[in-house]
């Protein structure tokens, strides 16, 4: 925000007073203030212009020191009313006095002080970062532990069947087929022989003995005698 420039008023006052009101006298006492010493303190316009001037320069001293508080324009600005003012108090007889002079002054000083207050002032990048505390680094956050949801009936029987099928897709080595196959041949081997011998036991089984015939006689023993 563009400030404006304090000095602007007594010298607007001052030519108030000038053009606009002749007849009042810049000399001549406002007041008569008696001191505690008893003395009479006469305070006329002029010495209120200059004790207003002071003052407000006073406060565009400690505006321009604050750290970007003036900028270009403000600089322009405070240029612009000291050059007015002395412009004034060289080429008009009106203005030629002590007070004016004064006051064209403040404006110089005003103007050139600012400028003084930037060229020595460090950047504000700069300055910001020498402000800035020490950034404190946050703890990390623990790691939460989240429980495992239970696999579901459905999830285990399909890890289950594609494990198997994983299993069973699996070229067995050649030793083991060999070993299988031998394995399997000996099965079948040791099948047929029990099968082959059950034939056996079976056909025996069912073969009849003549003795126990029906209707056979049984045979004479040669060692009976014969009537």
């Amino acid at each position: 925000m563009v400030g404006f420039p304090l000095l602007l008023i007594p010298l607007a006052i001052y030519n108030i007073v000038v053009w606009l009101m002749p007849s009042v006298s810049l000399t001549e006492p406002l007041v008569r203030v008696t001191l505690p010493s008893g003395a009479e303190w006469p305070i006329t316009l002029s010495e209120v212009l200059l004790s207003l001037g002071i003052l407000l320069l006073l406060l565009e001293i400690a505006k321009g020191a604050k750290p970007g508080s003036k900028y270009i324009t403000d600089h322009l600005l405070s240029f612009i009313v000291c050059a007015a003012s002395v412009a004034e108090f060289v080429l008009w007889p009106k203005f030629g006095t002590s007070t004016f002079f004064l006051l064209a002054l403040m404006t110089m000083v005003d103007f050139l002080g600012g400028i003084v207050l930037r060229a020595g002032r460090p950047p504000v990048s700069t300055s910001v970062a020498r402000r800035a505390p020490p950034r404190t680094e946050e703890p990390a956050p623990e790691p939460r532990i989240e429980p495992v949801p239970a696999a579901s009936a459905h999830s285990t029987a399909s890890a289950a069947s594609v494990a198997h099928s994983v299993l069973s897709d699996r070229p067995t080595p050649k030793a083991a087929q060999d070993f299988e196959a031998k394995a399997s041949e000996t099965k079948v081997s040791e099948t047929k022989g029990s099968e082959t011998k059950g034939t056996e036991t079976t056909q025996s089984t069912a073969e009849p003995s003549p003795e126990l015939q029906p209707g056979a006689a049984p045979a004479a023993s040669p060692e009976a005698p014969q009537r």
